[in-house]
């Protein structure tokens, strides 16, 4: 991991100094609020690092109904990043259902076992028992988006992964982390947020943070997931005017807990990349109109270019 955005400059440090030799309190707390963000930074590390995190992420594309010849043999309908030449035929029928004959000899298996033909249930929300076929050290599998089918593969063994050096980062600056007041809408809202391939998704806001910064107003929309951990219940896709220059284009991503007393912590120190800027082989929402903030944000997460 590289730190050397991490730490504040010189500068901050002797203040901290001074304010040691003062006996300021709010130097453990300073001190305790870096050791936290540390931790959570060395966390989002190990996550993108996982044998099944992002960076292992190689291949991907679209579906539709018909017939497919799936392997990684470069006349293959659906080229494989990695597997046998031949791993067999996909069947997509006009309702979606989507039955795969496995070729024999592959080594690919779907469940423990051989595979051989199957139904695949494709990943999609409420499904926890989707069919991921394993190939070595790859895993291919289906994914649904709406009325949109397409296919995932995923690599422990991949380039990315073994090559990451970590992320880059604004430095640490406490301004950023603001507490918003929680304005609930009387009625929720439908909304449509788009991906990064320009597909819809519909969802529900409830309300919107209002905040300050530096005497100007701004807000943002959260979607809010009810079945994630507390303290990422609302999560807001949001853009600035760093977005496309230091930061990834689309958006960044923040997390918060749900308000207390009408109040919600937006901490900027933790603002992350979208899935998308570690690999192109996945989808990811983009920062919506009214999220998108009219200052330099210069906090969190900054964007690499990836690799070839």
């Amino acid at each position: 991991m590289d730190f050397r955005t991490w730490i504040a400059g010189p500068l901050l440090l002797l203040a901290l100094v001074g304010c040691a030799q003062q006996g300021d309190p709010s130097l453990s707390d300073s001190r305790q609020y870096n050791r936290d963000l540390e931790r959570w930074r060395a966390q989002r590390i190990a996550q993108l690092r996982a044998p099944d995190g992002w960076l292992s992420y190689t291949g991907s594309g679209r579906l539709k109904a018909g017939s497919y010849r799936l392997g990684s043999a470069p006349g293959s309908d659906v080229v494989l990043p990695a597997g046998p030449e031949q791993l067999g035929t996909l069947q997509i029928a006009a309702d979606g259902v989507a039955i795969i004959n496995g070729q024999a000899g592959t080594g690919a298996t779907l469940n423990g076992k051989p595979l051989r033909q199957a139904t695949l249930r494709p990943v999609m929300d409420g499904v926890q028992d989707a069919s991921r076929i394993q190939l070595g050290s790859g895993e291919f599998y289906l994914v649904r988006n709406g009325a949109v089918l397409g296919w995932r593969f995923r690599d422990a063994g991949s380039a990315r992964r073994r090559d990451f050096r970590g992320i880059d980062y604004f430095p640490v600056d406490e301004r950023w982390r603001v507490e918003a007041q929680w304005v609930p809408f009387p009625e929720p809202r439908a909304a449509v947020l788009l991906t990064s391939i320009g597909t819809p998704l519909m969802t529900t806001v409830l309300g919107e943070a209002v905040f300050e910064i530096e005497g100007q107003r701004f807000r943002l929309q959260p979607e809010v997931d009810e079945t994630a951990p507390a303290s990422e219940r609302f999560f807001f896709a949001f853009s600035d005017r760093t977005s496309g220059r230091e930061t990834y284009g689309g958006a960044r991503y923040l997390y918060a807990a749900a308000p207390r007393a009408g109040k919600l912590v937006l901490d900027f120190n933790r603002a992350q990349n979208p899935p998308c800027a570690f690999t192109p082989y996945v989808v990811c929402p983009i920062a919506p109109a009214i999220n998108r903030l009219d200052l330099a944000l210069t906090a969190g997460e900054k964007f690499q270019p990836l690799p070839p």
